[in-house]
């Protein structure tokens, strides 16, 4: 049955006409959304993101085996604005579920869109079934306003709790990351969101050599040949069949059941002392945010710059020990320095080593009398 319904799924409409879509059918439309009346989904097309409001609804209609569903998304070079059409997506999802074949607000849409919009490198804006290029906020951590009720980084934290610390390390090696979930996915779209922002580094230099933690958000079976060159990634999907395909992923996480079939990152899942003291600092310092913003009002910081900021720090403090330590005459890593780090020094020797390796740091590792090179 499952395959039936995706046999169905088909663009019905779009702007421009002649462009490629092959695959957005799926993509746009998560597998098991059949069984919730709405969502939204973030997801990949070849270099364009796309976000697409989904909205399902009874019909008295044997042809459409009682239920019409469609969604209606947009593409952009970027995911950062996209959320700036949620609503105008939504309220079209449900117009065209109502009045099927009424195109005109998309047509005005895209009009309206396009003509202040910078051109791409082959002058393409294009829309499934109203695809729009958005200007790109440069700045230190990317712009994903947050429509789920709690707040993305709440919830993020709320969900996963200390395991967060188990995935920044995964993260910060650039591993690649895969996330299962059943419908609704909008959610957990955010937290392949979150657990990007995990590994954000701004000391110069750093990280130039590795490959960039790319989100590709929602995928489905028809990406599997585009993962099979990724080197590192962040996915969510609604198939459990990814889990067997164990060559495309190195964690695997079902709802908050992080694990990892790669023996050397095995080590990795263990919450040492180090993790629960950074989980309870990122905790206090939450707290501390909330007070301050239901005592004085005091909304200048926000959650998601807190969530960023405490990562980004602590990602820039072992890297900059790094850099001095590589930089030095006699280039050991000690317990001392690993403790500056915030790191355990036996607890995440492992991690260390991955570390050093991913980064090409020449450093040697010496705790305990142990010799790491």
């Amino acid at each position: 049955m499952e395959e039936k319904e995706i046999q169905r799924n088909m663009v019905e409409w779009c702007l421009p006409h002649d462009i490629n879509l092959d695959g957005v059918e799926f993509k746009s439309m998560a597998s098991g959304s059949h069984r919730i009346t709405s969502d939204f989904i973030y997801f990949r097309k070849g270099s364009y993101f796309g976000l697409a409001c989904f909205a399902n609804m009874p019909v008295e209609s044997e042809l459409e085996r009682g239920a019409r569903m469609k969604s209606v998304g947009i593409l952009s070079p970027s995911y950062t604005l996209l959320y700036r059409y949620m609503h105008f997506l939504e309220n079209q999802v449900r117009h065209q579920l109502q009045c099927p074949g009424q195109y005109s607000p998309l047509e005005a849409f895209y009009e309206d869109k396009k003509a202040v919009l910078p051109p791409m490198g082959n002058g393409l804006v294009t829309a499934c079934p109203t695809w729009s290029v958005t200007t790109i906020n440069r700045c230190m951590h990317p712009e994903m306003k947050i429509t789920h009720p709690a707040g993305c980084m709440s919830q993020f934290i709320q969900f996963f709790g200390e395991q967060i610390m188990v995935l920044w390390k995964f993260a910060l090696l650039r591993k690649r990351l895969l996330i299962f979930s059943p419908p609704p996915v909008g959610v957990v779209c955010y937290r392949v969101y979150c657990c990007c922002c995990l590994a954000n580094v701004s000391l110069p230099g750093i990280g130039v050599s590795v490959p960039e933690l790319r989100p590709f958000f929602y995928i489905n079976v028809a990406d599997i040949t585009a993962l099979e060159t990724e080197m590192s990634y962040v996915a969510c999907t609604t198939e459990k069949i990814f889990e067997e395909k164990k060559e495309l992923y190195d964690v695997y996480i079902d709802n908050q059941n992080v694990k990892t079939h790669r023996s050397h990152l095995q080590p990795l899942l263990r919450l040492n002392a180090a993790d629960k003291e950074k989980y309870r600092k990122l905790t206090e310092q939450r707290q501390m945010l909330l007070y301050n913003q239901e005592v004085d009002g005091d909304c200048t910081s926000t959650e998601e710059d807190l969530f960023i900021l405490f990562f980004m720090e602590l990602n820039n403090r072992i890297f900059q020990i790094l850099s001095e330590v590589a930089g030095s005459i006699d280039p050991t890593l000690t317990a001392e320095h690993v403790r500056a780090m915030g790191l355990d020094p036996q607890g995440d020797r492992s991690f260390l080593i991955d570390l050093l390796e991913v980064y090409g740091f020449d450093i040697t590792l010496v705790i305990d009398n142990l010799c790491c090179p």
